[in-house]
């Protein structure tokens, strides 16, 4: 996908150019080996985090700054977590969902104070976004926490919103229980 080709693209410069290193799966397959030769490519670092057993199905990336082996997947996110300054999710499948909302109801949690954004290419997560509006209309979520999440098409506009974040979730979600 050559609109995707271009986002990963401009989502390395606009990382290189703020000296952010990529902490990310340690892939070299898919969104995520792109990325990371992305930000290679450009001189930038790279850190992977892997668990072993996927390091054994030989999809590791072989050329990274650094390279982090976990015992599993558990380990693994956390790890990616504790590293990061910041989330950005690209276009993916049930994984990148998974770490997405991981790390979104860690911040609602107030387990961290991390800026979450969503680099939202060609509309990939409009549906998405229109479901955590469902979620907010029917009461299931509180529109400060639906707030917490930037969501952009352009990667520099993404990183400089996400570099403002101050936002704090609303901790008091779970005292409204008059859902039904």
């Amino acid at each position: 996908d050559p609109i995707l080709r271009t986002a990963i693209e401009g989502l390395a410069q606009a990382l290189t150019d703020q000296n952010i290193v990529l902490v990310y799966g340690g892939g070299s397959v898919g969104v995520m080996g792109v990325i990371a030769d992305e930000v290679l490519k450009r001189n930038g670092k790279v850190t992977g985090v892997i668990p072993q057993f996927l390091l054994d199905k030989e999809v590791g990336h072989q050329s990274l700054t650094q390279m982090i082996v976990t015992e599993n997947m558990h380990e693994r996110k956390q790890t990616m977590a504790d590293l990061s300054d910041g989330f950005i999710v690209l276009p993916g499948g049930f994984g990148t969902l998974e770490e997405f909302f991981e790390v979104l109801t860690w911040l609602q949690l107030g387990l961290h104070g991390k800026a979450i954004g969503v680099l939202n290419v060609g509309g990939f997560y409009d549906p998405l976004f229109a479901q955590m509006d469902v979620m907010v209309e029917h009461r299931f979520l509180k529109q400060a926490n639906r707030d917490l999440v930037f969501n952009e098409s352009d990667p520099f506009v993404l990183i400089d919103k996400m570099s403002k974040f101050d936002a704090v979730p609303d901790e008091v979600w779970f005292k409204d229980r008059n859902l039904i």
